[in-house]
């Protein structure tokens, strides 16, 4: 089997130099994917949550999945395509898409496996171990749901251009023209989340390209709002699963 004249038995590996906001709009594939990024930060939608990637994570896509990717800072994405034919358990049934640890050694095997010329067997071996290497994450989506209600979308938009605006619910729903208990129910009712776990979750999205420029956590945390690096991490915890030196310095573990 080959592809772009690259041979290969289960894996195939391209590669797509991504400047910050180039997009591929929501499509399939008819093999399984590992969305990773060398370098940068991958934005990945699907209709089960949206993900952000920096070099320390991957994203497992079944085939046949409808899935948008975006670079949300100039990124080099790497990613194996692999033959649902010759897919192992328990990678097989995997039916959603899933986050997993890009180690050390998952970076070299797609490096490897990415190179022209190897013997069959040698890249029928390195495609087993990629395989058996995939290691699941606790990292949740963060997909932060708007509201439709032009009131509430109001506020969702000034937050979203100033995560660092601690406001109560009360000062918003008053600059909205509406009361607090109807700001509540209108963000609620439009996005699925009380109104201080929606900005939460906001929050946590906008830290995530500052993180990814090399910004401390300090400076971050005061950034999108928090009053100390502390509280930060202990936030990022409570939404995405991991703490922020987990995502972005050392491949977390499940």
């Amino acid at each position: 089997m080959s592809r772009n004249g690259h041979p290969f038995t289960a894996v195939f590996v391209g590669s797509f130099a991504m400047p910050k906001g180039v997009r591929f709009d929501t499509h399939t594939h008819p093999f399984h994917q590992l969305a990773w990024s060398q370098r940068g930060l991958l934005r990945i939608r699907t209709r089960a949550g949206s993900w952000l990637l920096p070099p320390t994570l991957a994203l497992w896509i079944p085939a046949g999945v409808p899935h948008a990717t975006e670079a949300a800072g100039d990124a080099l994405m790497r990613a194996p395509y692999v033959d649902p034919a010759q897919c192992p358990e328990p990678v097989a049934a995997w039916a959603e898409p899933t986050v997993v640890a890009a180690t050390p050694l998952l970076r070299a095997l797609i490096d490897h496996l990415s190179h022209r010329g190897l013997a069959a067997d040698t890249r029928a071996r390195a495609e087993a171990v990629l395989l058996d290497a995939l290691s699941p994450v606790p990292a949740t989506s963060l997909s932060v749901t708007g509201p439709r209600d032009p009131r509430a979308r109001r506020v969702a938009r000034a937050l979203a251009a100033a995560p660092h605006d601690t406001r109560p619910l009360a000062a918003w729903a008053t600059e909205a023209g509406v009361s607090a208990r109807t700001l509540a129910r209108l963000f609620a009712a439009e996005t699925g989340l009380p109104f201080g776990q929606w900005r939460e979750q906001l929050r946590m999205q906008a830290s995530m390209p500052l993180l990814a420029e090399g910004l401390t956590v300090e400076a971050v945390a005061h950034r999108v709002g928090y009053a100390s690096a502390s509280s930060f991490v202990a936030a990022f915890h409570r939404v995405v699963g991991v703490t922020p030196r987990q995502y972005f310095s050392e491949p977390p573990r499940g």
